[in-house]
């Protein structure tokens, strides 16, 4: 993983392998049959890779397709500003926006690593898709 500021956007990208895994532990293809996670922006969106080539945004919470963007900056792996303080953390919050949470409340945001979010990630879009689907 190479992480780190460009322009004003914090950015964790993955090399070859580590898209590979990450895109089945977070099950990006129950969502987005043919994507795959190539990194994070902001913390709050997946940069996701379609199978042409075309790179597009999506929130980690609720991926789906409704609402995949075109990612609209070229990534720099190079260029990335590191900023130590952050490394290896991960900006979550505890209730997600589309669940009703406050994206500006203090107490509605924490610090987790990447096995946590893999599984909190997971944890929310299943509850997404089980309200969902019923009528």
């Amino acid at each position: 993983m190479t992480e780190g500021w460009q322009n004003e956007d914090y950015l964790i990208l993955l090399d070859e392998r580590e898209s590979t895994d990450l895109s089945l532990r977070y099950e990006i293809n129950k969502y987005l049959v043919g994507y795959r996670i190539v990194g994070l922006t902001g913390w709050d969106d997946f940069i996701v890779e379609g199978v042409d080539g075309k790179l597009f945004t999506i929130p980690t919470v609720p991926i789906d397709p409704k609402h995949l963007s075109p990612f609209r900056s070229s990534i720099r792996h190079a260029q990335l500003r590191q900023d130590h303080r952050l490394r290896g953390k991960i900006k979550w919050y505890t209730k997600p926006v589309v669940f009703g949470g406050d994206p500006s409340a203090g107490d509605n945001m924490t610090w987790i690593n990447l096995e946590q979010h893999i599984q909190l990630v997971n944890w929310w879009n299943k509850l997404y898709q089980t309200m969902k689907d019923q009528p």
